[in-house]
C-alpha cells in the first residue's frame, strides 16, 4: 500500500509539472562541496552521490574545493565562467554576500508541493536563522553545528576539578581555566587552560558566541546593519582579551587548525571548536573527554554555523528541481542521523532524533546529543551584504584587541565606523 501511494503521487506530481519541464531529463548534477575539517567526509559524500543515483537515476558529481572560502571563490569563478555547478554547500552566514553576486534562485522560486513545505518547516528553527530573507528562503541547512567546548576530563581530575561539573558563567570559567593552566619548573606553559580561534574566518564565529553570551545580537535579519560597539558587545570583546591577561590563554590570537592538535596532545584543557569535530576527537583521544555548552556571562549561550545548501540561477528549471530533490533526501530523517553519526554535525530536524538508529546512538554516546540541547539558547552566525570584507574589519580589530594594540572599545569602535561605511549602500531610505 506505501510503495503503490508513493508511486500515485511520483506520477501526479510528474503530470501537474508543466510540459517543457516533463520533456527535460536531467541526468547529472555538480555540486561543490567544502572539506574542512578532519574525518572522512569525501568517502560519505561519495557514497551518498551513488545511492543517489542507484536510487534517482541522477548521476550527482561532487566538487571538493577546499575549506569554505575556497569553494566559495571556485563556485563564484565557475559560475561566472559558465561553467559553474547547480547547487553547493557553502557558509549559512554566506547568504547576504551570494545575493549581491546575483547568483541564487530561492526555494520559493524553484517550487513546493505541500509535502515540500512540510519538509521545509521540520528543521530546526536556529538553523533556519541565516536562511530568510525578503519573505523568502535561500538555502535549506545540511551540515550545521553549534559551537561548542571540548574539556579534557583527566585534567579536570588532576586539577582538582569535577569533570561532570563544567562552568556555565564566564567567571566560572575563568576560574577552571586557571586551574588548569600548567607550567614547568621554569615558568613555561605546558598546557593552556582554554583555547578559542581568533584568525580569519574563524574569529567572528568565536565573536559572535561571545556576544550572544552577553545578550547581543551582532546584525539585522536584512544583513544592513552591525551592532560592534554596543556596550554588551564591548563587554565580550573585553572578556575575550581577558583570558590572556590573566594568562589562562596565549597572548595573540590561536588558529583554528592549532587547536584540535592541541587538544589531543594535551596542549589545551579546553577548546572551543565546532560540533562537526566530534567524531574526529573521538577517535583520536587517548584520554576521557567531555564536551559541553559555551559558558556565557550569566548562564550557556552559543552560535550556530556550518554549511545550507543554496542553488543557483544558472541550473535549468529542470535542473533546480532535481538539485531540490537531492537535498530532501540528503536531508531526510535517517539519512541526516547517519550523517550526523558519522561526521558529528548536528542532525538538521527533530525527527532524525527520532529515528532508532540515533536514538540507539545517543544511548551508547550521549555527547552526541550535547550540542542539539544548546540550540534554543544559540544566535545565527554574523551575515551581512559584503560579508568577507566586514569579517576581514572585525578580525583586524579582534585581533588588535587580542595582540594588545588596541582596547576593546577602540577597537570595536573602528570596526564599526568601516563596517557603517561598507553597509551604507545597502541601506534602504
Amino acid at each position: 500500500m506505501i510503495r503503490r501511494r508513493s508511486l500515485f503521487a511520483v506520477a501526479a506530481g510528474t503530470l501537474a509539472m508543466p510540459a517543457v519541464l516533463r520533456a527535460q531529463t536531467v541526468q547529472k548534477l555538480t555540486f561543490y562541496y567544502p572539506i574542512a575539517v578532519g574525518g572522512p567526509l569525501q568517502a560519505i559524500m561519495d557514497g551518498y552521490c551513488q545511492d543517489f543515483q542507484k536510487e534517482t537515476g541522477i548521476t550527482v558529481e561532487p566538487v571538493y574545493a577546499g575549506d569554505y572560502s575556497q569553494t566559495l571563490i571556485k563556485a563564484l569563478a565557475a559560475i561566472k565562467s559558465g561553467t559553474g555547478p547547480q547547487f553547493a554547500v557553502l557558509l549559512a552566514a554566506e547568504m547576504h554576500s551570494l545575493q549581491d553576486q546575483d547568483i541564487l534562485v530561492s526555494i520559493d522560486e524553484i517550487g513546493l508541493d505541500a509535502d515540500g513545505k512540510t519538509w521545509l518547516d521540520g528543521f530546526y528553527p536556529a538553523f533556519m536563522a541565516n536562511s530568510h530573507v525578503d519573505g523568502k528562503t535561500w538555502s535549506v541547512p545540511f551540515q550545521r553545528s553549534t559551537a561548542i567546548f571540548y574539556y579534557n576530563k583527566a585534567a579536570f581530575q588532576e586539577s582538582g576539578l569535577d569533570p561532570a561539573k563544567f562552568p556555565t558563567t564566564w567567571a566560572e570559567l575563568s576560574a577552571a581555566a586557571a586551574k588548569l593552566t600548567k607550567r614547568d619548573g621554569s615558568g613555561r606553559v605546558t598546557r593552556w587552560g582554554v583555547k578559542m580561534a581568533g584568525d580569519l574566518g574563524n574569529a567572528q564565529w568565536t565573536f559572535g558566541a561571545l556576544a550572544n553570551q552577553a545578550e547581543q545580537k551582532l546584525m539585522n535579519e536584512a544583513g544592513t546593519e552591525v551592532y560592534f560597539n554596543e556596550p554588551k558587545t564591548i563587554e565580550a570583546m573585553s572578556f575575550w582579551r581577558s583570558l590572556s591577561t590573566d594568562h589562562v590563554t596565549p597572548d595573540g590570537v590561536s588558529n583554528w587548525s592549532q587547536l584540535s592538535p592541541d587538544f589531543l596532545e594535551g596542549n589545551a584543557a579546553i577548546i572551543q571548536h565546532t560540533t562537526g569535530n566530534l567524531t574526529n576527537v573521538r577517535t583520536k583521544a587517548q584520554f576521557p573527554f567531555g564536551v559541553a555548552g559555551l559558558a556565557g556571562k550569566n548562564s550557556p549561550h552559543t552560535v550556530v554555523g556550518g554549511g545550507n545548501l543554496y542553488f543557483f540561477k544558472n541550473a535549468s528549471p529542470a535542473e533546480r528541481a532535481a538539485s531540490l530533490r537531492f537535498a530532501r533526501w540528503a536531508s531526510a530523517p535517517e539519512r541526516a542521523a547517519d550523517w550526523s553519526i558519522r561526521t558529528g554535525y548536528i542532525a538538521t530536524s527533530p525527527a532524525a532524533y527520532e529515528t532508532q538508529l540515533l536514538k540507539d546512538y545517543i544511548a551508547k554516546f550521549p555527547a552526541a546529543n550535547v550540542a542539539r540541547t544548546f540550540l534554543p539558547v544559540a544566535t545565527g552566525e554574523l551575515s551581512v551584504h559584503e560579508n568577507q570584507r566586514v569579517y576581514k574589519v572585525l578580525t583586524d580589530n579582534i585581533q588588535a584587541c587580542l595582540n594588545g594594540t588596541k582596547p576593546p572599545a577602540q577597537a570595536l569602535a573602528d570596526a564599526q565606523a568601516e563596517t557603517d561605511r561598507i553597509l551604507k549602500p545597502y541601506k534602504r531610505a
